[in-house]
């Protein structure tokens, strides 16, 4: 499974970014699984933000990002969004998106596919 984020950045506080996975893998069932956003800043352990099941429609947030961040996904595109709003300093971290879980969880351990993952640089 090939999972490829995009869409890192340097940006001021305040402001805002758009995070993308594109899922590519022949026969690989997007329906089937749940998708997980994650990030790791720097001397720091790599923490869940957000995660959703495409199978339930469940959808869960760290509470660091409620009402700042929204996880959508584009089934037709086999891609998973990371809409971020808001963006505080504290948020600059590598994001890395994962998936191998067919239910939504925020820690990493259920998670066997990862991206490379892109950076995210937030400016005071």
């Amino acid at each position: 499974v090939q999972l490829v984020e995009s869409g890192g950045g340097l940006v001021q506080a305040g402001g805002s970014l758009r995070l993308s996975c594109v899922v590519s893998v022949p026969g690989f069932e997007f329906d089937d699984y749940a998708y997980g956003w994650f990030r790791q800043a720097p001397g720091k352990e790599r923490e869940g933000v957000s995660c959703i099941s495409i199978a339930d429609r469940s959808e869960y947030y760290e509470d660091s990002v409620k009402g700042r961040f929204t996880i959508s996904s584009d089934n037709a595109k086999n891609t998973v969004y990371l809409q971020m709003d808001s963006l505080k300093p504290e948020d600059t971290a590598v994001y890395y998106c994962a998936t191998g879980s067919r239910w939504c969880y925020l820690q990493s351990k259920n998670y066997h596919y990862w991206g490379q993952g892109t950076q995210v640089t937030v400016s005071s």
